[in-house]
């Protein structure tokens, strides 16, 4: 019974045994598989990103050949055109050698003229200063060329004034002078003329007397004194006539330095020295 009991028991136990290998077989070939499906998806992803990686690269790759294609003909173009504007370039080298050297002597002449520019700039800068300061000068100038003018209108007016009063005062002394001149050589003419008179009764008298010498000296003694004191008179009135034109004469030449000094000119102004009566005064 513990035999046919415990062999019951084994048998059971290893049904359960086997069917729980059967279940952890079943399990592992489920996970094994899940496993192989898995990888075998992911290989071929993994083949098919290889695949279109490299199918991209080959098409770029091509893309790129043809795109360097093109740019290798049209870089033959452009070397083409190159050598071409090179060949002409050089003919234009030669052309412009002369330029060339004609530019390079105008620089050498403006770098000479630009070691001067300072110098020049400095120059100009100290004109401008000047030109400020002479422009205010003539600024200033110009507003005392106004007030001159102004003040010269005035002194003209003061000059035609004083001209008018001089010409008017000169008038009036030659007149003046003139009258009392010819009162004087009138005088002086008539005492000559009584004096001659006188001399002349005197000789007839001394010619129809009988006089004795004493008397004749006596009188001649006389006639000598009055005589004597006619000349004093004469030379008196001469005196006073030289006198009056040497006041005439210095007045017309003090009226003179005066029309000169305001710029009035002496030409015509009918002014003229009265000559001394008596030569050598």
């Amino acid at each position: 019974e513990i035999e046919a009991k415990y062999t019951k028991k084994m048998q059971v136990l290893r049904d359960e045994l086997d069917l729980r290998r059967k279940t952890e077989i079943y399990e592992v070939e489920e996970r094994k598989n899940s496993h192989i499906s898995e990888l075998m998806r992911n290989h071929e992803k993994a083949f098919n990103d290889i695949k279109n990686y490299y199918n991209d690269i080959t098409l770029k790759n091509l893309a790129l050949i043809s795109l360097l294609k093109d740019q290798i003909e049209e870089m033959k173009k452009k070397e083409n055109h190159l050598e071409k504007e090179k060949a002409d370039v050089l003919l234009q080298n030669k052309q412009l050698k002369e330029p060339l050297q004609q530019a390079q002597e105008q620089v050498f002449e403006l770098q000479k003229k630009l070691a001067h520019y300072d110098k020049d700039k400095e120059a100009l800068t100290n004109t401008k200063a000047r030109l400020k300061v002479t422009q205010k000068e003539l600024k200033d100038l110009q507003w005392e060329h106004e007030v001159l003018e102004q003040r010269f209108s005035k002194v003209q007016a003061e000059r035609d004034e004083l001209y008018q009063k001089f010409t008017k005062a000169i008038n009036e002394v030659q007149q003046k002078t003139g009258f009392k001149n010819l009162l004087l050589e009138r005088k002086l003419k008539g005492l000559l003329s009584v004096l001659e008179k006188k001399e002349v009764e005197l000789s007839e008298v001394f010619t129809g007397s009988n006089l004795d010498p004493g008397a004749l000296s006596l009188v001649s003694h006389k006639l000598e004194d009055v005589l004597n004191s006619k000349n004093t008179t004469i030379k008196d009135l001469q005196f006073q006539l030289a006198r009056v034109c040497k006041a005439h004469n210095d007045m017309l030449q003090t009226f003179e330095a005066k029309l000169t000094a305001f710029g009035i000119p002496l030409d015509n102004l009918g002014f003229k020295p009265l000559a001394s009566p008596v030569p050598g005064q």
